[in-house]
């Protein structure tokens, strides 16, 4: 089961605001674990789009994706995106990195530190997600996400 969650149409590397969300394979045993399931692996789906985007943009390949937010704390998430990515994936002790970077350029503009490298040395990491599925079955799940996004675009048509 697969869920699109383009709410609001879709951004990047999609670009479709007509797109709406869809949720595809749906079956009558499916129960909200699959739901839930689904959305935290559109999460890692999502992120895969727009980082292939910018590797193929930039001529390089990801080695280590570092996450933040609250949805990082799910450690399922973090390991599916690694599995999904075929990249290491580490998560920072501290996860709302949003705020701490607002106290960092309060910090900077005020002179409490001197330059951004010296911020450097306060980040650290609490875990480090490898990945553990073969690229092959990565790959083909990843296929089936892009025919779910397939079918969830130009749908508004009005």
């Amino acid at each position: 089961m697969y869920l699109v969650p383009a709410f609001a149409g879709l951004g990047a590397p999609h670009w479709d605001g007509r797109a709406r969300g869809t949720i595809v394979g749906l079956t009558r045993d499916t129960r909200r674990e699959h739901v839930v399931r689904a959305t935290l692996e559109a999460i890692a789906f999502r992120t895969r789009d727009v980082v292939d985007a910018m590797a193929a943009d930039a001529g390089i390949d990801l080695d280590v994706l570092r996450v933040d937010g609250g949805a990082v704390e799910n450690d399922a998430l973090c390991q599916f995106q690694a599995d999904v990515l075929g990249s290491r994936v580490m998560r920072p002790v501290v996860d709302e990195t949003t705020a701490l970077g607002a106290a960092y350029a309060a910090g900077l503009a005020t002179g409490y530190w001197d330059d951004r490298n010296a911020l450097r040395e306060h980040w650290r990491a609490d875990r480090e997600f490898a990945p553990e599925i073969d690229r092959g079955t990565a790959d083909r799940r990843y296929g089936r996400w892009e025919e779910a996004v397939e079918r969830s675009l130009d749908w508004a048509r009005d």
